[in-house]
């Protein structure tokens, strides 16, 4: 049984579109949970957002060369540990929650692509594939800040610890696009040997991306991404913007190489946190959701 709460939620592209749960390829799962957010609130309404803008997108995907929903079945989850309507909820009980409905969607053979909500979900839905999966997969983390404290602001399930939660699972890292962190996260990645591909080199680099795909060591990959790794002129819907970041082509170029050269287990999408009076970060993210679901469908043409 999928744990989902009653809240109605407007199907990924609209109703039309939404396939059976059973016949699915796909399966959006929309997490609107804030809780440790230190900067600017509003994630918990990014899944919202991203999935009405979604309604907007054209079908047609000129890079691919077809409408990529004839490729791929999706079906839109209910939300889930959703902070905006349920009495409140803490970090455990969300990835309690996370974790146990990610699992389930795996066991149904389901290809994940969750929606927050703050970056502490991530946790939750790595730590389901971890229990799910026999073997290492590295997760690729597209992002501003390092995420990689022990603890922030009294809690070590804040957004800015989620890939050190990731980490102390004994799994791999590719962070991408940093350019902000703090000395513990430096020392951190030094000790370690962490192979970050930092937002300054990327800008000046234009081989920047075969050289972060020879730094996977593992067949499959898990992508969470930080909407905030974004260059923030072209995504402002953000809790902590940097400035900086990549550019649509060099993420969306990334992300179809990774596709093509491994094995991506699932996505995520975190902290959309839009901008009242402005639909360009929700409509952006959006249609970042779809470029995903056409890579995927594209792998398994």
């Amino acid at each position: 049984m999928l744990l989902q709460t009653s809240t109605t939620v407007e199907p990924f592209l609209g109703p039309e579109f939404q396939a059976s749960y059973e016949a699915s390829q796909v399966v959006i799962l929309p997490i609107p949970f804030e809780a440790t957010t230190s900067y600017r609130k509003g994630c918990q309404n990014g899944p919202e957002a991203l999935l009405e803008a979604s309604v907007q997108l054209d079908y047609y995907d000129d890079e691919l060369d077809r409408e990529t929903w004839r490729d791929a079945l999706v079906h839109t989850h209910s939300y889930i540990a959703d902070t905006r309507s349920l009495p409140p909820i803490s970090s455990e009980k969300m990835l309690e929650v996370t974790r146990d409905t990610v699992s389930q969607l795996i066991q149904d053979g389901k290809f994940v692509i969750a929606l927050g909500g703050e970056h502490s979900i991530t946790t939750g839905i790595v730590d389901a594939y971890r229990i799910a999966l026999n073997e290492p997969f590295t997760v690729i983390q597209i992002d501003a800040h390092g995420d990689m404290r022990y603890e922030y602001e009294g809690s070590i399930h804040s957004h800015a610890c989620v890939m050190r939660r990731i980490i102390d699972m004994g799994l791999p890292t590719l962070p991408v696009g940093i350019r902000s962190l703090c000395k513990e996260e430096a020392d951190l990645i030094k000790a370690q040997s962490i192979p970050v591909m930092w937002a300054r080199e990327i800008a000046k680099n234009p081989n920047w991306i075969e050289q972060a795909i020879a730094k996977i060591s593992t067949p499959r990959v898990f992508i969470t991404i930080d909407v905030d790794g974004i260059d923030p002129s072209i995504m402002p819907g953000v809790g902590t913007p940097e400035p900086g970041g990549l550019s649509w082509y060099g993420l969306t170029d990334f992300l179809r190489r990774v596709f093509e050269t491994h094995q991506v287990i699932g996505c995520d999408v975190m902290e959309l946190a839009p901008v009242v009076d402005s639909v360009v970060s929700q409509f952006t993210a959006a249609k970042l959701v779809y470029k995903l679901i056409g890579y995927q469908a594209n792998v398994k043409r």
